[in-house]
């Protein structure tokens, strides 16, 4: 139970009963939250205490639960090329015409994909796989309360959106 390429998507089989979930992006609340900060900065205020704005190289992504009772089995990732990508997970209910994300919703721990410039490109990408297995399993526990949860996706290192995919894969909880 861990990340897998693409490739070992295509290649393992998955529980018959396995639920493969994408991460989509929202590209809306994207330009939301990127419209605040370039409201801030024209009329100079600052950012309300404790309030977390979208960096240039984030984005804001979802997952949409149909199913809310899950386990989760592993993740599946593709990078085309190197970089890094780090997935923060959120406990924001959105409103963001109302609510501002604040420091204090983002969840540990966060989940990291890269790949290093010297790796052959079609090395798998490595992460840590224990906070990925403990950050599976906190999306599943999340996702008991949630019918959508968000994330925010930062591109570093050369990675970006377009040459990224992920998704998460859980079986039916009982």
């Amino acid at each position: 139970r861990s990340t897998a390429s693409k490739s070992d998507m295509d290649k393992g089989p998955a529980p018959s009963n396995a639920i493969v979930l994408p991460f989509k992006e929202d590209t809306a609340l994207t330009e939301q939250m990127r419209l605040r900060v370039s409201f801030l900065q024209r009329s100079g205020q600052k950012r309300q205490d404790g309030e977390r704005l979208i960096l240039p190289h984030e984005a804001v992504y979802r997952l949409d639960f149909d199913i809310q009772e899950l386990n989760f089995s592993r993740w599946y990732v593709s990078l085309s090329g190197y970089g890094r990508v780090t997935i923060t997970g959120t406990s924001q209910h959105w409103t963001p015409d109302l609510t501002n994300l604040m420091t204090r919703q983002l969840l540990e721990p966060i989940g990291t994909f890269w790949r290093n410039t010297g790796d052959p490109e079609d090395s798998p990408l490595k992460c840590l796989e224990a906070d990925m297995e403990e950050f599976g399993e906190r999306i599943a526990e999340l996702a008991k309360v949630r019918k959508v949860m968000y994330f925010l996706f930062a591109f570093k290192d050369g990675a970006e959106a377009a040459n990224f995919s992920c998704w998460v894969e859980f079986t039916p909880g009982k």
